[in-house]
């Protein structure tokens, strides 16, 4: 008898082994979750250590700590020689607060906040509707959110300085740019460019505080509004749009490159960075299943393709000009204001 988990390649059964890899991926992401925000990663980022002294240390129980310890192990995350654990060589890269950058806070904000939310992924299909409220946070789940939108936007945001050259402007609009993680980044490759950062009042306050030492701040500029109501900042050449078109349907985001191009002058330009598909919405991988994450966490979000793009610059006062990588499944697409 051939097992499920077999090929079954000799009477042409498809292997099953794929589907038990699917289905057991909650326990995979959770294990990392629990991981991490026990401290596993960041305890093990001093040394190595045995199973006593990790749960000496973390204060856990000895055989429920072993179970998550040696699952992600299994993982790759962990490596144990011996009786002694340390962690691999990503985890202490990203997990342990002691790489280049921190993963934390993002992983914080998968357990924190999204993984609840999925619960509710099957309803929302049905009902063609986020069912657990549009961005419906607490003030500590929007500091969760906050500090993990920009552990995410870190690594996307120095692919950026470098995939676009932006020595040719002047002053940079960045419209829903959160507590600024991108203009950092942009500020450190460019310094001579002249920053606005457009925010909810809300999110203006934490990016206020956060920005305060940083020591190109007098190069960048804080304004709150709503950018789907106000009126936007004029004198920009240039606007960048990062991770804002996902949380919109797409009628809002006809209406937003609308309302951007009548605050620019002929000639600027349009940055708008996302997770842009291809025409059946089916790759990048990430894309197809991030759909599903702004639409149960933004209740109205969507993934959209290159040629949905297209048309809204067309349709919205745009002459495209390119779309290029900028790093992994993050792709830039750019326009120019038309006269």
């Amino acid at each position: 008898m051939t097992s499920p988990l077999t090929s079954g390649a000799s009477n042409h059964v498809p292997d099953a082994r794929h589907l038990f890899e699917l289905a057991t991926g909650f326990m995979r992401s959770k294990h990392m979750f629990v991981a991490g925000e026990l401290g596993v990663f960041e305890t093990l980022g001093e040394g190595p250590a045995t199973l006593e002294e990790l749960v000496a240390k973390l204060g856990t129980p000895a055989r429920t700590t072993r179970i998550v310890v040696d699952a992600v192990t299994s993982l790759g995350l962990l490596e144990r020689h011996g009786d002694r654990y340390q962690n691999a060589a990503l985890a202490q890269a990203y997990l342990s607060g002691r790489g280049l950058i921190d993963m934390r806070p993002f992983i914080r904000l998968w357990n924190r906040l999204s993984y609840r939310r999925w619960l509710s992924l099957e309803e929302s299909i049905r009902l063609g509707k986020g069912v657990a409220g549009e961005f419906n946070f607490t003030p500590e789940e929007r500091k969760i959110l906050s500090e993990g939108v920009e552990a995410i936007s870190a690594g996307v945001a120095q692919a950026l300085a470098g995939a676009y050259d932006f020595s040719q402007h002047r002053r940079l609009l960045d419209i829903g740019g959160g507590t600024g993680s991108f203009l950092k980044v942009l500020l450190q490759h460019y310094p001579e460019l002249r920053c606005t950062l457009y925010e909810l009042p809300a999110i203006a306050a934490v990016a206020y505080e956060k920005l305060a030492d940083h020591p190109l701040r007098p190069q960048l500029e804080i304004l709150e509004g709503d950018f789907l109501q106000d009126p936007l900042p004029t004198d920009h050449d240039a606007v960048l749009l990062a991770h804002v078109v996902h949380v919109l349907g797409p009628e809002r985001n006809q209406r937003l490159l609308r309302q951007v191009r009548r605050a620019v002058t002929p000639g600027a330009r349009l940055l708008i960075v996302d997770l842009w598909m291809n025409s059946t919405h089916t790759e990048p991988l990430m894309g197809a299943l991030m759909a599903g994450e702004f639409l149960v966490v933004g209740g109205n979000g969507d993934v959209y393709s290159v040629d949905e793009g297209l048309s809204w610059l067309e349709q919205s006062g745009w002459r495209f000009i390119e779309h290029k990588q900028v790093g992994g499944p993050v792709t830039l697409m750019v326009g120019q204001a038309v006269g």
